[in-house]
């Protein structure tokens, strides 16, 4: 896999796991009273969304490998363009949802290459 790739992948990886930190003890009322939480989740989306649009871009097969993709980025457009609409109730389902998904996908995609061509997989913390 080329270095650009596993770059967002791990631009990804890192992003996901930043915002399951994030809310790690808060709940929802928390997320929705929160500007700065609220703020720092949405910009993670959308590294997570940009770093998907680069792999679409450089390797569109590779997608074909991530669950949710398509409804990822489209979220992300949202984030960026549509954000006077944006509900807090949406985003806080999907981190609840569908972030583990995509955090699997991503993590079983760089097992994969690491156990190929033995790249490093660096911790996240």
């Amino acid at each position: 896999m080329a270095d650009e790739l596993l770059k967002h992948l791990y631009d990804i990886r890192e992003a996901t796991a930043a915002i399951f930190r994030f809310i790690r003890g808060k709940t929802f009322e928390d997320y929705e009273q929160d500007e700065l939480l609220r703020s720092g989740i949405e910009r993670k989306f959308e590294i997570i969304g940009e770093a998907l649009n680069r792999i679409r871009r450089d390797d569109p097969t590779l997608l074909d490998k991530i669950r949710e993709h398509r409804n990822i980025v489209s979220f992300r457009n949202i984030l960026a363009h549509g954000y006077d609409s944006l509900d807090n109730r949406i985003v806080w389902g999907i981190i609840e949802e569908d972030l583990g998904k995509l955090l699997e996908d991503v993590e079983r995609l760089l097992e994969e290459e690491h156990r190929t061509n033995g790249c490093p997989s660096p911790v996240i913390h």
